[in-house]
């Protein structure tokens, strides 16, 4: 690619750009913000909170993707200039800025591909994510709290809000489960593919003799629900638990048995919430929790019932999909995607948007083949 003169690296570059805005159809775009605007202006739009947030979310988000491409498009076409003038001057320093900002279009377009596929019905909700601890005793605990720090540190490099809702802590080390939610639009769409068994391979800190050991993680991803999902939940199919929260080790953290667990008795499910002061907002906060996991549960059953239809096998990307191993040698390798690192340091840091890209395009390759 290096070698690649900059006019047709230009040049493919923007035959790329062109797909994408053919894809979002700036001209529809720019047409429902001008509908939208208008709303906005209504005095009376703001009578149903609902419905006008609703529109101010989405007239925000239409916004931001057409300036976006819009600004990119203008970056190439002020590359092309940039190169001109430096070949003309002979100037190396504008030569160097012209191929730095080359490098830099060719990540933002593409992410700006991958970011197209996001079209599910709910990918531009805020997501939820839970991560619970299988076989592997201690190790597993340990490496459940390892993939929260990933998941918060890659949350926090992309500047997105999150709330941790609940944490319940192992006896000696790390964590047996946490739930938090990543508060920003397209969550749901972007980390939906992390869903599945993480598996680690390392040599245990908790072994006193050295060994090496395989332990577990679930990660499941559900989308935040809005007012205008419908989820039937009768009062009658709820079991409503109060406890006091608890810190590292089991020890007290709050003076009153403020945190809340629910169980929704016909399908088992039990979501929990203790980061509120109040029982009642505990309460509310995992009520939401619930209702996100039976609108995913309600999605993956039609999505089912559809898939038997068709005659196809059920999904398997819901299983194991990513090995981290730490010992005898060091890699991450996604075994969907086939994509692989050995920085696995930067990756449990946080570092995981080429798996994630990659995901987004596999998950809408197999979504997309039964269509």
């Amino acid at each position: 690619m290096a070698d690649q003169d900059p006019a047709d690296q230009i040049k493919e570059l923007s035959s790329t750009l062109a797909s994408v805005e053919a894809v979002v159809d700036l001209d529809a775009k720019r047409t429902e913000i001008a509908q939208l605007r208008e709303q906005s202006a209504d005095p009376e739009l703001w009578n149903d909170q609902n419905n006008a947030q609703r529109v101010t979310r989405r007239l925000s988000h239409l916004e931001s993707v057409v300036n976006k491409v819009e600004h990119i498009r203008q970056r190439l076409d002020d590359l092309s200039v940039l190169y001109e003038l430096a070949a003309r001057e002979e100037d190396s320093d504008t030569r160097a800025e012209a191929d730095a900002e080359l490098r830099s279009l060719r990540e933002d377009i593409g992410q700006l591909e991958v970011q197209t596929l996001l079209n599910g019905p709910y990918d531009e909700r805020e997501a939820l994510v839970t991560i619970n601890a299988q076989a592997g005793g201690i190790d597993a605990a340990d490496w459940t709290q390892m993939l929260q720090r990933m998941y918060l540190r890659w949350a926090e490099r992309h500047g997105y809000p999150t709330v941790v809702y609940d944490t319940s802590y192992a006896e000696e080390a790390g964590i047996k489960s946490t739930t938090f939610a990543v508060k920003a639009q397209f969550a749901y769409g972007t980390l939906r593919g992390e869903h599945g068994t993480h598996r680690l391979v390392r040599i245990s800190p908790f072994d006193n003799q050295n060994r090496r050991q395989t332990s577990f993680a679930g990660v499941d991803v559900v989308p935040v629900v809005e007012h205008s999902d419908h989820i039937d939940v009768e009062e009658n199919e709820l079991r409503i638990d109060v406890f006091r929260s608890s810190g590292p080790g089991g020890q007290s953290v709050n003076t009153t048995d403020s945190a809340v667990r629910i169980t929704h008795l016909p399908t088992g499910i039990v979501v929990s919430c203790q980061n509120e002061k109040s029982q009642i907002q505990n309460r509310a906060t995992a009520m939401s929790v619930l209702q996100a996991r039976l609108l995913e549960r309600k999605r993956r059953e039609e999505q089912a019932e559809i898939d038997e239809l068709r005659g196809e096998s059920a999904s398997s990307w819901g299983t194991q999909m990513r090995n981290y191993v730490l010992h005898p040698y060091q890699t991450v390798k996604d075994v969907r995607t086939n994509v692989e690192t050995g920085n696995t340091t930067a990756v449990l840091d946080g570092e995981i948007d080429a798996f994630i890209d990659a995901e987004i395009r596999w998950l809408r390759g197999v979504e997309g083949a039964g269509d």
